[in-house]
């Protein structure tokens, strides 16, 4: 049975989980770190390897736990198992700041290694939760049966849920566009407000995020790049209330059978905290090592791409939510009106790059870029600053970086951040490339921008 314990302190949520099953010591070396996790082997075994760097998610995407939410800002288990074996000894602790889907916690939990991770997006936190989490599975099969029959007497219009949501989500939309149909948008909310009746809190959290699961499927769109884009014909494909349940009990089927089969990890035990990274990294304990891949430097807003399940699943409830959820994230955007400015750029490489960015500042798609980049390591230097005080002696922290490019303008991140770092009190900051990336079509689309491993130490 899991203990859930959860405070608020300072802005941040603060959760933490275990099934009073404490880690066992480790051994030496990564076989030692497998053998102690035998579930792992089995978990990782569809994954291919060789198909793609060792940061992408993409061969993972149909991992158990990782095809519960096709998160594609993720990276592979195996990067995290390979950080943690290249450590002078075995880790017992691990943070990621930047938590997303959790790949970092749930393979720590496999490793053996208690994780501590970290989550604005109150919908990702919820889904790593519901992938840590430990469950009664009689219950949540009796619960989910519950949600089916009881959804099916329940009508809720749009209208109830959607009072200030953007007005292109349900039929009839808005300039003869519309991401979800009518009926298809009842059927969703009919389970949303199923699912919010279930007294076990923790049931209610996973079946939310089964339901927000299916969201993608369900609509007109698909994500691509760095947002969404109706499918081709939609207007003719339309989802429909049936689709809904088939969609909800497929998701759910794929969810039970992972919890069924990766019960006995090595370790239950996590710290979750819901909150801004650049603040709730106060909260946290002396930690091994921090495996982490924060926000690029590339003006998109993060917060966009899980718009459907914000609205749809009611994180969001009006404008203002959507604002303060959105300033809680790293400068890496200009999209909502914030305070850029910074003089402290201790980095040479940030300080000729933004006079470069200044001087076209007039090609520049918003005149603010220049400001935002110098913003965007400010708040990394406040994390990386704080980090610093946590790990324990001989603890490292590896990061997934890459780079963005502005009108011609190169802003080489791997650099910045080694110079920030060894200005912080890091005594080694080494960078290595992992794999290389493709430019926006206005910057010419080619595979020109790295993607690099930063280890400081």
């Amino acid at each position: 049975m899991l203990y859930l314990q959860d405070t608020k302190i300072n802005g941040a949520h603060l959760a933490s989980g275990s099934n009073f099953r404490p880690g066992k010591p480790h051994g030496e070396g990564q076989d030692e770190l497998r053998s102690n996790t035998p579930l792992i082997t089995r978990w990782l075994a569809t994954q291919d390897t060789r198909s793609a760097p060792v940061s992408s998610n993409m061969p993972a995407l149909q991992l158990p736990f990782q095809r519960w939410f096709k998160f594609k800002e993720a990276f592979s288990p195996k990067f995290i198992v390979d950080c943690a074996a290249s450590l002078p000894k075995p880790p017992r602790s691990c943070l990621d700041p930047f938590g997303g889907s959790g790949t970092t916690a749930l393979t720590a939990q496999f490793l053996g290694i208690r994780p501590t991770t970290i989550e604005v997006n109150p919908f990702l936190a919820d889904l790593i939760e519901a992938k840590l989490s430990a469950y009664d599975t009689e219950r949540l099969q009796a619960d989910y049966f519950e949600v089916l029959n009881l959804s099916k007497s329940l009508h809720r219009a749009s209208t109830d849920f959607l009072k200030d949501a953007p007005p292109t989500l349900v039929q009839p939309g808005k300039d003869g566009r519309w991401i979800y149909p009518k009926d298809v948008a009842k059927r969703i909310f009919a389970l949303r407000e199923a699912i919010s009746q279930v007294k076990s809190p923790q049931n209610k959290m996973l079946l939310n995020v089964v339901l927000g699961s299916t969201l993608i499927a369900l609509s007109n769109v698909i994500v691509n790049g760095k947002g969404r884009k109706y499918r081709r014909g939609w207007e003719t494909r339309q989802k429909t209330a049936a689709d809904v349940e088939l969609t909800f009990r497929g998701s759910f089927f794929e969810v039970y059978s992972d919890i069924c089969h990766y019960a006995g990890r090595a370790l239950r035990d996590y710290t979750l905290i819901r909150g801004d990274s650049r603040t709730a990294i106060d909260l946290v304990d002396k930690i091994d090592f921090a495996v982490f891949s924060p926000p690029y430097p590339n003006s998109f807003d993060y917060t966009d791409i899980y718009n459907l399940e914000l609205w749809m699943l009611g994180y969001l409830k009006s404008k203002p939510d959507n604002t303060r959820l959105r300033s809680a994230t790293l400068r890496s955007h200009v999209q909502i009106g914030r305070e850029f400015s910074d003089d402290s750029l201790e980095s040479k490489v940030l300080a000729r790059t933004y006079r470069q960015l200044c001087r076209v500042r007039d090609d520049l798609w918003n005149p603010h870029i220049p400001e935002m980049i110098c913003a965007y390591f400010a708040d990394m230097k406040t994390i990386l600053t704080k980090l610093k005080t946590k790990l324990n002696k001989n603890g490292k922290a590896f990061l997934a970086v890459g780079n963005s490019k502005y009108a011609g303008v190169m802003v080489d991140t791997k650099s910045i951040l080694q110079e920030v770092a060894l200005a912080n009190g890091y005594k080694k900051a080494t960078g290595r490339p992992i794999r290389s990336m493709r430019s926006s079509a206005q910057q010419g689309g080619g595979h020109e921008l790295s993607e690099t491993l930063v280890t400081l130490s």
